[in-house]
């Protein structure tokens, strides 16, 4: 056989390594018998042998060539993947190791190596020679198409691509990752944990993957696990600046609200000019109380970079906070900017709403007001239509026959109270008051309830949920029960009797809490439509309540909660505890004593100077709830009535007086 002809039967074997290593393997035997001592064709017989899983021979091959080729870095390479195959790491680590010495730069031999540290718990060594694989070969750069798509939300054009090379390589790992950030995009959580987890089952030192599923565990608020996964991460890149931020807002989530603040203290010593690390360690600061040091913060990342919107909303979301002259100035030139990017620009108008709203100028505020909302709601997908639809299902689903056949089903815990209701109902009042209770524990909007849903499918297409809680048993609903005690453990921090969970669109799921938690509390935070349905127009959500951004959708979405408690009350009679916004300001004591009394507590003096409790508040109201019990904000609506003819016609009868 002439040169040419076995360079291309060489070719034509190397093709069917992918398709069919045996066959592979046997036209390479055909080769070595034909060219004895043939190199490539030797090689390539062993990579087949080791591909159809007859790794003997393939190491034994690998070492023929190794004897005459003792400077080929590959040989060295497919004989380290041999040995690591036949279960003999340490001639495989000097195998690897050996071809890394003649050709540093071969990826291939590093990621080998890392699998290798990885197997043996060598946990450094693994993300580090990972890190340099994926240096080498641009890994995640290979698939701008479908990243460009997912960031535009083409998601069903990216997940075709993204198949497309699944299809051809089930572990190709950057496309897996991508596949995951496309199920965070649809909110498919559970799907994106199980994509991450595949990734690092595949390659243990992907810190990228690492990395995003502690950003897609810190979207859910699942705080203990996030820890872990960073503190691997630092290890690697002590001085990251997105691991140190995302491993105080973890600290920040699980209540640790010093040691959240001390992480960002460094980093804002260490980048003393970047604009968001000013920025997070005021968030910090303001969740730990320390709203002077706060505003600091918040200005030295406006003042960085004029046009950070984010840094002004997060002066304006102190609520209590006034801006300058000079700052309102400031904000208008920014906005004059015909370069400022969408999000930045949504930002400024919220803020300057809430300014110009401050200062008495109703009519130029309810202007930023409708241009900031306009802006992000064009940014969002958000289906009225599909609310509605749950609310329906839900009502014909959770009936009192229903409930009756599944009486003393659940977990029997009473250590839950939840606060239920939609955003500015006075939910983190509530909360406050509570745990201003010696036996009461206040956490956080937990999100643990959201994902069971979740996973019981109320995202599917069509969706599943609720209609898949009749097919849970007892055992199940007392095992969801259990998970859900389990899961929020990490929040109790102070060891009280009870704990709240203020996730206000936990009424969705009222039936689901009910089953499977049958003795917790459920309070509903009702305030009036208008006074509640506005102030949520006005307030700037970073995400989730997506049905704020429309006057429109927001009275549409009232309605909806209103009409699915009313259900409730009427097949799970006594079963909720409402409170009404304004009925608490004008009977603060007794509606603290029928609250304390429908939880089960003794009426303690404390929960109404719920103002002296110093605790971790993380919610838009958190300076509000730092002050003694005021009235100005139930008809500040009344400013802006004017304006809310839309809202008024979405809510129908419940806008009439008293409603």
């Amino acid at each position: 056989m002439n040169s040419n002809v076995l360079d291309l039967a060489l070719i034509r074997v190397a093709a069917l390594l992918e398709s069919d290593p045996a066959a592979a393997a046997r036209a390479a035997q055909e080769l070595v018998r034909e060219h004895p001592g043939h190199a490539a064709a030797v090689l390539l017989l062993g990579a087949a042998r080791r591909r159809s899983g007859e790794l003997q021979a393939a190491a034994a091959a690998f070492s023929e060539v190794a004897a005459t080729q003792p400077e080929s870095a590959a040989v060295r390479l497919e004989l380290g993947r041999a040995l690591l195959a036949q279960g003999k790491p340490d001639e495989a680590f000097a195998s690897l190791t050996r071809a890394l010495d003649l050709e540093p730069d071969l990826a291939e031999a590093w990621r080998e190596l890392s699998s290798l540290h990885a197997s043996r718990g060598q946990w450094r060594e693994c993300d580090t020679a990972y890190a340099r694989f994926a240096a080498l070969t641009n890994q995640d750069g290979r698939f701008v198409e479908a990243a460009t798509a997912i960031a535009q939300d083409r998601l069903d054009h990216a997940a075709a691509l993204l198949q497309k090379e699944l299809t051809r390589h089930p572990d190709d790992v950057a496309a897996l990752r991508l596949l995951a950030q496309l199920a965070v995009k649809r909110e498919d959580f559970a799907e994106a944990e199980r994509l991450l987890n595949e990734c690092l089952k595949l390659a243990p030192g992907y810190s990228h993957a690492r990395f995003d599923l502690a950003e897609m565990l810190h979207t859910q608020q699942k705080a203990a696990p996030m820890l872990p996964l960073l503190e691997r991460l630092l290890v690697l890149e002590p001085g990251n600046l997105d691991y140190r931020t995302l491993q105080s807002a973890a600290y920040s989530l699980l209540g640790h609200s010093g040691q959240a603040v001390r992480i960002l203290a460094d980093v804002v010593v260490e980048f003393p000019d970047h604009p968001v690390a000013w920025m997070y360690y005021g968030h910090a600061l303001r969740s730990a109380g320390r709203i002077d040091e706060a505003i600091t913060a918040y200005r030295r990342a406006a003042g960085l970079s004029p046009g950070f919107g984010e840094a002004w909303f997060s002066l304006a979301n102190l609520k209590t906070f006034r801006f300058t002259a000079e700052e309102l100035e400031a904000m208008r030139a920014q906005l004059a900017r015909a370069d400022l990017g969408a999000e930045d620009r949504w930002n400024l108008e919220f803020s300057l709403g809430n300014a110009l709203e401050s200062a008495g100028d109703f009519a130029a505020s309810f202007a930023h007001y409708a241009r900031g909302n306009a802006l992000r709601r064009a940014a969002i997908q958000y289906d009225p239509e599909r609310t509605t639809a749950l609310i329906e299902r839900s009502r014909a689903l959770f009936t009192r026959e229903f409930f009756a056949a599944r009486a003393g089903a659940g977990h029997p815990s009473s250590e839950p109270i939840f606060i239920v209701g939609l955003p500015r109902a006075g939910s983190t009042l509530l909360e406050q008051i509570l745990a201003s209770h010696s036996q009461v524990e206040g956490t956080r909007e937990l999100p643990d309830v959201s994902a069971f849903a979740r996973e019981l499918g109320v995202w599917d297409s069509p969706p599943t949920y609720p209609e898949s809680v009749a097919r849970l048993s007892r055992a199940q609903l007392a095992a969801l029960g259990e998970r859900y005690l389990r899961q929020t453990r990490p929040h109790r921090l102070l060891g009280r009797a009870h704990f709240i969970d203020k996730m206000g669109n936990n009424f969705l799921d009222v039936g689901l809490i009910h089953l499977i938690l049958p003795n917790a509390r459920i309070i509903d935070a009702r305030r009036a439509p208008l006074a509640c349905c506005f102030s949520n127009f006005k307030q700037h959500f970073v995400s989730g309540v997506w049905f704020s951004y429309s006057l429109e959708d927001l009275g549409r979405y009232y309605r909806d909660y209103v009409a699915l408690m009313a259900h409730f009350d009427s097949v799970l009679p006594g079963r909720i505890h409402r409170v009404q916004y304004e009925s608490l300001i004008a009977d603060f004591p007794g509606e603290v004593r029928r609250l304390l009394d429908h939880c089960g507590l003794p009426f303690e003096e404390q929960c109404l100077r719920f103002h002296e409790t110093r605790r971790v508040v993380q919610t838009a109201s958190s300076e509000q709830v730092r002050r003694p019990l005021y009235s100005e904000s139930v008809d500040e609506w009344r400013n802006f009535e004017p304006w809310l003819g839309p809202l008024k016609q979405a809510l129908g009868e419940l806008a009439q007086p008293g409603r």
